[in-house]
C-alpha cells in the first residue's frame, strides 16, 4: 500500500450522525474468513477515523450467525439459506431504525449476501415517503445469479438479484411486498467476472454495468460521475455498496474471490470521493474484507480509508 497523500476532514456541520453494523458472516461466501472482516476494520482503526469527521458514532451492533461446522447446508442451490435469511431480516430492521434516527447506516462485512439486508431497511424506510434508493454497487462480479443459474450456490453471488425482484423469494419479502430496487437506479461500477446466466439477466433487467473494459477505454472519472448522475435522477439519494473484490488484488490482497485486472486504489478512491460529492449518501457497506488471506491488514486500512473519503474525508 503506497503512503497516504496528506488529508484534512472535509467540513461537516452540524456533525454526521453514523451508526456501525458489524455482520459477522461468511456463510454466502465460497470461502471462510469474512466473519473476520468488521474486527479487521476495526483493529485498523475505523471509529477514531469518524470521529476526526466529526461523526458521531450513536452505537456500534454485532450481528452474527451459527458458524460454518454447525450451521446446516439445506438446499445446495441457495446454501445456508434459512440462516442468511435470519441475519439479514436483522440486519433490515436495524438499517430501517437508523434511518428513522436521521442517521447514516455504516455496516461492516462479512460477505455481500449483507447487502440484502441492509439495501431492504433502507427501501422500506424511504419506500415510506414515496423515495426510491439509488444504488451504486462497486464489485468484480454481478451479485444478479439465482439459484437457477449460480455455479456454486453461494448467497453473496446472489444479493442484486434478490434485491431486483429475482431469486429465493423468503429473501425477497425482506423488502415488503415489491423489489427493493428499480433497476434504473442501480449501477455497477469495476465488473470482470460475469456468469453466463447474470449476463442474461442483466439483459432483461436493462440494467447498467460499467466493466473495467469500458472504464479503461472511457476513462474511469467519467464513468463514474455518470454513475452517481444516474443514480441520483429520482431518488432519495445513493447507497454504496462496496465489495472489495472491485479493487484490484495488488491493492486488496484480502478478499475470498480476487479477480485480476480491478480498480487502482486511487480509482477506489475517487469512487467514494464521489459519493460524498454528492451530498445525498444515505448509506454505507463495506464487504468481502477477509482477514486470512490479507497481508499486515493491507486491506482492512484500505477499507477504512475508503469509508472516510466516502463521509467526507479529502485531500485539501
Amino acid at each position: 500500500m503506497p503512503p497516504r497523500a496528506p488529508e484534512t476532514a472535509a467540513p461537516l456541520s452540524p456533525a454526521r450522525k453514523v451508526t456501525i453494523t458489524n455482520v459477522h458472516l461468511d456463510l454466502g461466501a465460497g470461502r471462510r474468513g469474512t466473519d473476520m472482516g468488521p474486527s479487521a476494520m476495526h483493529v485498523a482503526g475505523l471509529v477514531p477515523e469518524l470521529e476526526a469527521l466529526r461523526c458521531e458514532v450513536l452505537r456500534v451492533l454485532t450481528l452474527g450467525t451459527p458458524s460454518f461446522e454447525s450451521a446446516k447446508l439445506a438446499d445446495p442451490h441457495a446454501r445456508f439459506l434459512p440462516h442468511i435469511h435470519q441475519i439479514c431480516t436483522k440486519l433490515a430492521d436495524e438499517v430501517e431504525r437508523t434511518c428513522g434516527e436521521g442517521a447514516l447506516p455504516l455496516v461492516l462485512g462479512g460477505d455481500h449476501s449483507q447487502a440484502i439486508g441492509t439495501i431492504s431497511g433502507l427501501s422500506r424506510h424511504y419506500r415510506k415517503q414515496g423515495k426510491r434508493v439509488g444504488v451504486v454497487w462497486v464489485d468484480a462480479h454481478t451479485d444478479i445469479n439465482t439459484p437457477d443459474t449460480s455455479p456454486t450456490g453461494n448467497i453473496h453471488g446472489m444479493p442484486l438479484a434478490v434485491l431486483l425482484g429475482h431469486g429465493p423469494p423468503e429473501l425477497r419479502a425482506i423488502a415488503g411486498d415489491q423489489p427493493a430496487l428499480d433497476p434504473r437506479d442501480v449501477v455497477v461500477i469495476g465488473a470482470r467476472d460475469v456468469d453466463e446466466g447474470e449476463r442474461r439477466l442483466i439483459r432483461e433487467l436493462g440494467l447498467r454495468v460499467y466493466t473495467m473494459q469500458e472504464l479503461d477505454e472511457r476513462g474511469t472519472s467519467v464513468c463514474v460521475r455518470e454513475a452517481f448522475d444516474r443514480v441520483q435522477h429520482g431518488t432519495a439519494g445513493v447507497h454504496l455498496s462496496f465489495d472489495l473484490d472491485g479493487v484490484d488484488p495488488s491493492g486488496a490482497p484480502g478478499v475470498g474471490t480476487p479477480v485480476p485486472g480491478g480498480l487502482s486504489v486511487r480509482e477506489s478512491h475517487l469512487i467514494c470521493e464521489t459519493a460524498a460529492r454528492t451530498g445525498k449518501l444515505l448509506g454505507m457497506e463495506m464487504v468481502e474484507l477477509n482477514p486470512t488471506l490479507d497481508q499486515a491488514n493491507q486491506t482492512g486500512r484500505l477499507a477504512v480509508w475508503l469509508i472516510a473519503s466516502a463521509l467526507g474525508k479529502s485531500i485539501l
